[in-house]
């Protein structure tokens, strides 16, 4: 089953495709700006021509351009709507295509706990937030076709984006972590792996009477 997911645009150059075989299965690296329609389709048509129907999509391509209100400029509000939102609209267009014909789809949608609001990221929040609106909308348009979508909302997640984070407020990770941690009723920071356990659940035929959810991966209840 081929599990195409999104790819980030934070790189100008798109990395050069590679196949992968490993025990079990396949896989195929295509690069692609998933806020450009021509390259998605040709990604997607790739995809489709060498692996077979991409029945998995996770939508994971993400940007940041944080700033306060009065100081966002266009062009920030822009290039994160545009990765998170457009992207995330052009690859399940593209994809839906295949499942509907399939009667099998699982499309994963990654939103934020920052979908509730977050100082100087009005562009952040507005992107995921709407992702969480178009999740439910494409549950209600395509279960019928077998096919489920659900949102997945991670909360503090250790990754090289929040040591960048530390690094702007001039603190050392080790105590931004900490301090993070001291904030989550699990009293640990989450892992990459904490949400690929959900994301894997997501997308198997054990979760297909679950859709149009949105799940946070935080540690503890986020209203």
């Amino acid at each position: 089953m081929p599990w195409p997911s999104s790819i980030s645009t934070k790189r100008p150059a798109a990395p050069p495709s590679r196949p992968s075989r490993r025990p079990g299965g396949r896989a195929l690296a295509v690069g692609c700006d998933v806020s450009d329609a021509a390259q998605v389709e040709a990604a997607i048509t790739r995809i489709a021509d060498e692996l077979g129907a991409p029945v998995v999509l996770v939508n994971n391509a993400g940007i940041i351009r944080d700033n306060l209100i009065f100081k966002m400029t266009e062009s920030d509000w822009d290039a994160v709507m545009n990765v998170h939102l457009r992207g995330a609209f052009l690859m399940t267009k593209a994809c839906q295509a295949f499942m509907t014909q399939e009667k099998f789809g699982r499309i994963v949608n990654l939103s934020s706990s920052s979908a509730q609001g977050n100082r100087g990221q009005a562009n952040y929040s507005a992107a995921k937030a709407g992702l969480q609106g178009f999740t439910k909308t494409l549950a209600i348009e395509l279960g019928r076709f077998g096919v489920t979508a659900n949102a997945v909302a991670p909360g503090f997640i250790q990754t090289d984006m929040t040591a960048a984070t530390a690094e702007r407020m001039g603190m050392p990770f080790e105590d931004f972590l900490t301090a993070a941690a001291k904030q989550i009723p699990v009293q640990r920071v989450g892992q990459p792996d904490d949400i690929a356990a959900m994301i894997s659940f997501l997308c198997s035929p054990e979760a297909g009477f679950v859709s149009g959810q949105v799940i946070y991966v935080a540690g503890g209840p986020l209203d």
